[in-house]
């Protein structure tokens, strides 16, 4: 990495990781995927006192133990020679479970400072931290930080440049197991390991990891392991337990106990905290429900009504009223042909526009997700949820991805992959797609818009609805037969309420806007271009007199009885279906294109009216709504599951779903309208 020194900052989920990482490195951040896996790499670049330092962020993780996919990724990149030190994020408000992670990252040997994180929290809760005495007790350099508000950030970066180390002494284990290390680390040392982290390699294949012994295993001598099984025995008999791994836990967390007792003093008396306070409310059996539904009803009224729309207006107009005309006009000018006008001006600024002019509402609804997510309210949902998913066959754990859904659905399905379940995991992947993402937005503003203009917001919310509403058909259908398991059971941490943090909040929406603008600027700019070069020209590649006669027209034509049941049998409504299967933006381009709109909202919608019946209308929304999704959500899912049998299939049970539920509505609508 440009010859800087590269540190990792690690921590629990929710102890405050992204924001110190957001104050650390700014604008100056990169996102990519880790090698292999489709999970976000961050990394970012500092730079104090003349000495650059990059920041690799690693997944938020409560261990070092290969459950999950993060928590794999974790560990073979702290165990890898990339790393050159580690900046452990603590929760200091639930110092007892973070110290866990802190002792693993201990025993690793590397370089390494901790940031005490949330000091505004535990000063609230009256707690006094002897932190001279947990820097001396855990043998590397302990900075207090509140890295919302910037407190220490300062002192922290002293510490990362200049006084970072390596640690002065590896964790006390109890009840015989810190001898038991110790031996087995003297036995490790003719192996080639990475020698500074034996004690953690120690440790793990005492635990019995898996992973650890099939790598190392194999280049043991015979006496080696016979040693390690009898040291592994040992501490069966201190702890009178043969599950090694709780053993080490219990011992870790007994010195955990020891460090809490001199190092923390909290208050006699208790008082209740706000965060309780706030939960007493938005956890009641009764009110809980009904809280959650205004949250939702408030995030899409604000994303679909009047701000929503003003807003895209506004888009719009920059767009086709002030951008497309001069461009026009330049060309033009120029003498260009007027084929490539129509090209440039007709195909890439209208269709791209007609996308893009619907980017303040897809910020707008990333927005609402950010502020659940930062606050904590977003852990208290799949609490909620949890009885409901149970009946399907699921935990309140699935609900995460699913919410996370309603912005795209490529993230969400990499979310499931923190279940521990199997076949919780497939299954929550594959009822994911349900949720109607944030790009089938511009589809149902604009379809909405040109049928139902002024109940566009209520039919809107009813398409997020009839996904849900579909998804637990989906569920139980799933349950019936292809998995019949018992749903686990699920631990789930419900953080303090914090204040989200004003510039990871505009980070976030930033970074989801500039990932829509590249959609835009790339797949939607060539399917705009392709289509309009597809819609000119005829097989013959002669141009197109007519518009059913060019290729496209030729397809749809074919493709269009397919959905004639469903009440749209027109050329242009099936075209605008296929690409959408690239991109789900695609839809509104594409028609946008094949009605000649040039991006011009209020034309196309004019055009739909007189296209659509609102049934038929309806029924196009929601056939949109539950077909499979885009080629990067599916190439995911393929990933994800584990091959193509289960991708395809995932796609062809959603399709076939959308076509029969999209069926119903029109025929049986049909009967009373």
């Amino acid at each position: 990495m440009n010859g800087n020194r590269t540190v990792a900052i690690i921590g629990n989920p929710n102890s405050g990781k992204t924001t110190l990482f957001n104050r650390l490195t700014g604008s100056n951040q990169h996102v990519g995927n880790w090698p292999g896996v489709t999970v976000d790499r961050k990394t970012g670049h500092i730079c104090h006192d003349g000495i650059g330092v990059d920041i690799v962020d690693l997944p938020g993780i409560y261990s070092l133990s290969p459950y999950t996919q993060e928590e794999i990724i974790a560990r073979e990149y702290v165990l890898s020679d990339e790393l050159d030190g580690i900046l452990n994020i603590v929760d200091a408000a639930n110092i007892e479970r973070n110290l866990y992670l802190t002792l693993q990252l201990i025993s690793l040997g590397l370089p390494m400072v901790v940031a005490l994180g949330f000091m505004d929290d535990v000063r609230a809760q009256g707690v006094e931290i002897n932190v001279k005495e947990l820097e001396r007790r855990l043998g590397v350099p302990v900075v207090p930080i509140s890295a919302k508000k910037g407190e220490n950030i300062h002192d922290l970066l002293d510490e990362l440049v200049h006084g970072m180390r390596v640690p002065a002494l590896q964790p006390t284990y109890l009840h015989g197991v810190g001898a038991a290390i110790r031996r087995a680390t003297e036995l490790l040392q003719p192996l080639s390991m990475r020698r500074c982290s034996l004690p953690f390699y120690a440790a793990k294949l005492l635990e019995g990891d898996t992973a650890l012994w099939a790598k190392y295993g194999g280049d043991m001598p015979r006496n080696m392991r016979e040693q390690l099984d009898a040291l592994a025995e040992g501490m069966h008999s201190h702890a009178n337990s043969t599950d090694n791994e709780m053993v080490l836990a219990d011992a870790m967390y007994d010195y955990i106990e020891e460090i809490v007792r001199a190092c923390f003093k909290r208050p006699r008396e208790h008082k209740r905290t706000i965060t309780e306070q706030i939960d007493a409310i938005v956890l009641h059996r009764v009110w809980a429900l009904p809280i959650f539904a205004f949250f939702m009803f408030l995030m899409f009224w604000t994303t679909f009504g009047p701000i929503g729309s003003w807003l895209g207006s506004g888009m719009e107009y920059l767009i086709l009223d002030l951008i497309a005309p001069a461009v026009e006009g330049g060309l033009t000018a120029i003498g260009t042909q007027a084929w490539l006008v129509g090209l440039i001006c007709d195909g890439a600024i209208g269709g791209v526009g007609g996308v893009v002019s619907f980017l303040p509402q897809i910020v707008i609804l990333f927005f609402f997700l950010s502020i659940l997510e930062d606050t904590g309210y977003l852990a208290r949902v799949a609490f909620i949820m949890d009885t409901l998913l149970r009946r399907i066959g699921l935990s309140g754990k699935s609900f995460v991805p699913m919410l996370m859904g309603f912005g795209c659905t490529t993230p969400a399905v990499m979310a499931a992959r923190t279940m521990e379940n199997d076949a919780d995991r497939r299954m929550t992947i594959m009822l994911t797609p349900f949720m109607s993402c944030g790009a089938k937005l511009p589809v149902y503003a604009l379809v909405a818009g040109a049928i139902f203009p002024a109940h566009q917001g209520l039919v809107v919310i009813s398409l997020y609805v009839l996904g849900i509403l579909m998804g637990v058909v989906a569920g139980f259908i799933l349950k019936k037969t292809i998995f019949r398991e018992v749903s686990s059971g699920f631990v789930l941490e419900l953080p303090t309420y914090r204040m989200p943090s004003f510039k990871g909040t505009v980070l976030n929406m930033w970074q989801k806007a500039k990932d829509f603008i590249t959609r835009a600027g790339t797949i939607i700019f060539l399917m705009s271009v392709v289509i309009w070069l597809l819609q000119n020209f005829t097989p013959t590649l002669a141009v197109a007199q007519d518009a059913g006669a060019s290729i496209l027209g030729v397809i749809g034509t074919a493709i269009a009885p397919i959905f004639a049941p469903l009440g749209f049998n027109a050329w242009q409504e099936s075209v605008a279906l296929l690409t959408g299967l690239v991109a789900k933006e695609a839809v509104v381009s594409t028609m946008s294109v094949l009605y000649g709109a040039g991006g011009d909202s209020a034309m196309l919608s004019s055009l739909l009216g007189s296209v659509f019946t609102p049934l038929s209308g309806y029924s196009f929304l929601v056939f949109t709504l539950l077909y499979m999704p885009c080629m990067s959500a599916f190439a995911t899912i393929k990933r994800e599951m584990g091959g193509w049998r289960w991708a395809i299939g995932a796609a062809a049970f959603q399709t076939v779903l959308a076509y029969f539920t999209a069926l119903v509505i029109y025929q049986v609508g049909s009967l009373f309208l």
